[in-house]
């Protein structure tokens, strides 16, 4: 599991904020485009790519992409 890797695949969920926007530091929630929808569809992206199910509350607790990175990356280690 790489970042850039991940960064790339939730940048592309978001249709009109330009890649240069998304880097580790990247607070997501603060995105124009970020909705319940967006999250819902981040969520389903980490289970078809990374097999493991990141719950809302998770999404809620990360602030930046690397947070939600490490959540993933932590749930993938518990398997």
């Amino acid at each position: 599991m790489e970042m850039n890797d991940f960064i790339e695949k939730f940048a592309s969920l978001f249709l009109e904020t330009e890649l240069s926007e998304f880097n580790k530091d990247t607070v997501f929630h603060e995105l124009d485009e970020y909705t319940s929808l967006i999250a819902l569809m981040i969520i389903s992206m980490i289970d078809e790519e990374y097999g493991v199910t990141v719950e809302p509350e998770d999404m809620t607790t990360a602030v930046t992409i690397e947070d939600l990175f490490n959540t993933v990356k932590r749930l993938k280690d518990e398997q």
